[in-house]
């Protein structure tokens, strides 16, 4: 291409769901043979979520394997071949092992060898930050065509013992290919941090030490304090976004904010004018699944036939940092 200015877009989208479907009930009977009381409608009123995927190591499930499932579904539908990848991104906090990155495993695995890989970790934000990163490396070049994914195996970090947090979270993986395009796709996007708030609020304080674990390896959380940091974060960086494309809030098409919390989200999306009708709600089936939570949801709505060709996209999401951020696309 020659033109002087270019741009990014979603091309198609794929997704990746464990078999293992671990309904509220399941979960609360598992929590009270610890003694640990809970029901469905505990979980439900405070969290809009009814169950969650979990994955089976036994079966060969992972973060690995779910984020080559769903780039390979991506992929497929994207009509590019696996060669004509340049760039592949993978946001994760869950990967099967340290090094190398989960991006570098997907890349083998799909047959695309000699493109840039790496991962990015913002935890729940982080696909945002891959996108970001992945639309200013297509605007740059000479990259053309990129994967990003976010992909998770949170019931790895989740303590069952404590109900406030194991009944949050699930496993799964989204992905997008994006191509350089001269036509404007994503039309701004913002990452945000706030290292002040840290493994109090929400945070896992653990760390491989002369091969153990260190500390707590557990997800903790601060349930009120990330609920007002949420929506304050979110409602203000997708202002921002708008104000940068030149349009408004309340004329975005499909709402596609991270799969958290139904209240956050509702919230949200009431202080931006959006109705909820255009709000993605994949959270009762999905929980939070970190960063494959935005691409999970994204894929539904597009399955679902809920966004046309020249609409108005949000994404956004915020997570453990805190990390947050948001970016408005124009659909393909």
């Amino acid at each position: 291409m020659d033109q002087t200015t270019m741009y990014s877009r979603i091309i198609a989208t794929g997704a990746a769901l464990p078999a293992h479907r671990v309904t509220n009930d399941e979960l609360a009977a598992r929590l009270l043979r610890d003694g640990i009381e809970t029901n469905d409608e505990w979980i439900r009123t405070r969290t809009g979520i009814e169950a969650r995927r979990f994955c089976d190591p036994t079966q060969g499930e992972g973060t690995t394997s779910l984020a080559v499932a769903a780039a390979r579904e991506a992929l497929g539908r994207s009509g590019l071949d696996a060669s004509e990848i340049d760039l592949i991104i993978v946001a994760t906090t869950t990967p099967d092992r340290i090094f190398p990155s989960t991006a570098a495993q997907v890349q083998a695995a799909i047959g695309a060898p000699g493109c840039a890989a790496f991962d990015v970790q913002a935890v729940c934000a982080g696909f945002i930050y891959a996108l970001n990163a992945a639309d200013a490396m297509l605007r740059a070049g000479p990259y053309r065509h990129a994967i990003v994914i976010g992909a998770e195996t949170l019931s790895r970090v989740v303590d069952f013992k404590d109900r406030s947090t194991c009944v949050l979270f699930g496993d799964g993986a989204g992905a997008v290919v994006m191509s350089a395009s001269s036509d404007p796709g994503v039309l701004a996007a913002r990452m945000y941090a706030d290292g002040r708030h840290d493994e109090k609020v929400l945070g896992l304080d653990a760390k491989l030490v002369e091969g153990r674990i260190v500390g707590d390896p557990f997800i903790r959380m601060d349930g009120r304090q990330v609920f007002k940091l949420a929506v304050e974060g979110l409602t203000t960086s997708a202002k921002e976004v708008a104000s940068l494309a030149c349009v408004r809030t309340e004329d975005v098409a499909l709402f596609v904010p991270h799969q958290a919390n139904l209240r956050i989200m509702s919230m949200v999306a009431h202080k931006l004018g959006i109705p909820e009708e255009r709000m993605v709600k994949t959270v009762a089936e999905h929980g939070n699944t970190s960063a494959a939570s935005v691409p999970l949801a994204l894929d539904h709505a597009v399955r679902n036939g809920m966004v046309k060709s020249g609409e108005l996209v949000l994404l956004q999401a915020v997570g453990a940092g805190m990390a947050w951020g948001s970016a408005l696309v124009r659909w393909a």
